[in-house]
């Protein structure tokens, strides 16, 4: 692969969906029941519009920033993707050697193979780990100090996966992915009793950042703040769980205000451009966080189609950048964004690739 083979993020489509199987391409794109809040989260991105300032001096426009204290190329995060290892064969061996190799942040699920002891021999940079609760507070607890001996830079918990969402394409194929194979109910107890005197438990227990993801109000985020919690990860895991939310960017503005900045706030949902990331920076977001276009990237090219993907939104990003009239994120603010009026017609991620229906 050459850099010439992607030169436009919807050239990942075509060879992703050749490479992996129908269902394992289901896995990957569909949402939840009726996919309203998959749909949701791509249609609050659009409905936002830019208010651009000219005459700025802007040739040093740049998409750098910092996150959890670590320079980085792009606010980024590649996002735990589940049974990765169905569309990679190397799993999460593949965004962690790219973001290490870009210089961005990749964040590993525990149930992607090779698993978190290999994951973090396979590149010398800031990894996090995210944990789904398969077992009672000894087991979380041990799972957790593994992490930390593996020197994961952050522990980020999920909280929206109490029951497993009834995704219909999957169930219609009688499909699972792999790190399901081996589960037979739709609920896991353990994460099911997982609550907030666990969080307590955890925070006193660790000193790393802590994360917690699938907060979807201001009402718990302003309870994780108060538990301590470093990150407030914003998530409806891509539409996949509870339908009919709200897409993520639109509870994005009351989570920022109900942290008042004693947490960092991440953001994920829908996010497919370099213009989206832009848009989450200026409603107060630390960093976006990527999970179907880093899918789409890792089927397409492996680790270098992953990292060739980074290169193009950061190259969107800067422009973005420069076209508002800024120079950096810290410029941006709600100023720079408005509401569109109307309502989109569902598109789903064309409205992020709009040539795919071109035959491009």
């Amino acid at each position: 692969m050459t850099k010439d083979t992607f030169e436009v993020l919807h050239e990942f489509y075509g060879p992703a969906k050749a490479n992996i199987s129908n269902e394992t391409w289901d896995y990957l794109m569909g949402g939840g029941e009726t996919e309203a809040t998959l749909e949701r989260n791509r249609m609050a991105i659009d409905q936002i519009v830019f208010r651009p300032r000219v005459l700025r001096n802007v040739e040093k426009a740049s998409a750098r920033s910092k996150v959890l204290g670590h320079d980085v190329r792009l606010p980024l995060i590649l996002a735990p993707i589940g049974s990765l290892q169905d569309i990679v064969a190397t799993g999460g061996l593949a965004p962690a050697r790219a973001a290490a190799s870009f210089g961005a942040l990749h964040m590993l699920s525990s149930v992607c193979k090779p698993g978190l002891e290999e994951v973090a021999a396979a590149a010398d940079y800031p990894k996090l780990f995210q944990l789904y609760v398969r077992g009672d507070a000894a087991w979380v607890d041990g799972m957790i100090a593994k992490a930390v001996e593996h020197k994961y830079a952050a522990i980020c918990l999920t909280v929206d996966l109490d029951y497993y969402g009834r995704r219909e394409r999957d169930i219609a194929k009688r499909y699972k992915p792999s790190a399901r194979q081996a589960q037979s109910t739709t609920a896991d107890p353990f994460q099911a009793r997982f609550s907030w005197a666990d969080i307590k438990r955890i925070r006193k227990n660790i000193k790393v950042p802590l994360i917690l993801k699938g907060i979807a109000t201001a009402e718990d985020a302003i309870i994780a703040v108060e538990h301590g919690v470093d990150v407030v990860y914003i998530s409806n895991h891509g539409g996949r769980q509870l339908d009919h939310g709200k897409g993520c960017i639109e509870v994005l503005p009351e989570v920022v205000d109900a942290v008042r900045g004693k947490a960092q706030v991440f953001v994920d949902g829908g996010f497919f451009r370099g213009t989206d990331i832009v848009k989450a920076m200026a409603l107060g977001a630390n960093a976006v966080a990527i999970g179907k276009l880093q899918g789409l990237a890792l089927a397409a090219g492996g680790e270098a189609g992953c990292v060739r993907m980074l290169e193009l939104l950061e190259d969107e990003v800067c422009r973005t950048l420069g076209l508002l009239g800024v120079n950096s994120y810290a410029e941006l603010d709600q100023s720079y964004i408005a509401q569109a009026s109307g309502l989109l017609p569902r598109l789903g991620m064309h409205s992020a690739f709009p040539l795919l229906k071109e035959g491009y």
